[in-house]
């Protein structure tokens, strides 16, 4: 069995994590919130294959109000252990603080509302709301979204930048007396995971972690990637709940509970691969799970028809990252050497962070096929 770190537990509604427990697998709703009937459906589903958390976006009082609705009215939605993402709103706190076992909120995302506020303040309102309603917080740190400045002042040190920010925030809610919360460290390079979460772990090692490998991309290959993190932490006794996080369509779901369970096992039964690094001589293929977020189902279609349409591409190493809307897009295909992030009727494409262009979705494969094929031409294999 796996030897875990001694990390305190915190409550999550009718569960606990950190403290010994079982390590519960986390999942998150695809299907737009408004949609209360594919919503509850995903919920069902996802309850069905296992899910121990189940995470559901909200980005508006609309999105609010149906999430509301559905913990009132639905048997499925109530006994759920619900977390609630707020993206870019931390605001929305003080509707469904009272209605969620746990809010995950992004410190990078803190500075967009109320900006004459520090974040320290917006976090202070975040763990008094949690304390009335008796709610857990996970500090969701993302690759992709780090607070400007700390992004800059580390420079090309990417994970610094987000181990500060996960220690600064940490040691924030301690001061201010809340102890019932969770860091996560993600980035799409699992090799970059493993070393944002060492780094924590070591630093705070009583601090129970969300693992997970954003935007890991399609099966198999997305799942091969979160394996290697996993494999190198929960090994090393770090990680007290994951995430597989797929690009699938919403009826598959179920993939990511799926393909944790088998994770786990596997490391449980020592059946665990001598692989550290993902390979970074090949083709890198980077996606974001779809979720509610997503402004065009096409998202996932277009995925799966990059992966493709280049794999005449595969033995150079070239990222491309297919982002699924505007939360994670722009920054995150930042870092790729070509990126696609989607919005309702556009998909904009990146090389190396400049913008290439923005093309209708029947357009957008020719017009990375031209970009690709500069790009290894300049870099042959």
């Amino acid at each position: 069995m796996i030897q875990r770190n001694p990390t305190r537990a915190i409550r999550i509604g009718g569960l606990a994590i950190g403290g010994g427990e079982r390590i519960a697998v986390q999942s998150m709703c695809a299907t737009p919130t408004t949609d209360t009937a594919a919503t509850l459906a995903q919920l069902k589903q996802l309850r069905a294959a296992g899910a121990d958390i189940i995470r559901v976006a909200v980005d508006n009082n609309k999105d609010a109000d149906a999430l509301i609705h559905m913990r009132r009215e639905s048997e499925d939605a109530a006994a759920a252990v619900v977390s609630v993402d707020l993206q870019e709103n931390y605001r929305l706190a003080k509707v469904l603080a009272a209605h969620v076992d746990k809010i995950r909120y992004n410190p990078g995302h803190l500075y967009h509302h109320q900006r004459a506020l520090s974040w320290r303040d917006k976090v202070a309102d975040l763990a008094e709301l949690a304390v009335r309603h008796d709610c857990a917080l996970r500090i969701g740190v993302n690759a992709g979204s780090v607070d400007p400045a700390l992004a800059e002042s580390h420079g090309d040190d990417s994970v610094g930048a987000m181990v500060t920010s996960a220690l600064q925030h940490s040691a924030h809610l301690d001061r201010l007396g809340f102890t019932r919360y969770c860091v996560s460290l993600k980035d799409s390079d699992p090799n970059k995971v493993i070393d944002a979460c060492r780094r924590f772990a070591e630093a705070r090692p009583e601090v129970p972690q969300h693992l997970g490998v954003t935007e890991a991309g399609m099966p198999p290959e997305g799942v091969e990637k979160t394996r290697i993190a996993f494999e190198q932490l929960l090994s090393r006794g770090i990680g007290d709940t994951v995430r597989v996080s797929l690009t699938v369509r919403n009826e598959e779901k179920s993939m990511e509970i799926e393909a944790a369970r088998r994770i786990i096992d596997d490391i449980n039964a020592g059946r665990v691969r001598s692989v550290v690094k993902f390979n970074p001589d090949k083709l890198n293929l980077i996606s974001c799970p779809s979720c509610s977020r997503v402004e065009n189902q096409s998202f996932v279609d277009l995925a799966q028809a990059v992966k493709q349409r280049t794999q005449h591409a595969r033995d150079h190493a070239i990222t491309i990252a297919v982002m699924g809307c505007r939360v994670n897009g722009p920054g995150e295909t930042d870092d790729a050497d070509l990126g696609l992030w989607c919005g309702p009727n556009y998909v904009n494409l990146k090389r190396r962070g400049e913008k290439v262009g923005a093309f209708k979705y029947d357009r957008i494969l020719d017009a990375l096929d031209r970009e690709l094929h500069a790009m290894m031409a300049e870099s042959p294999s």
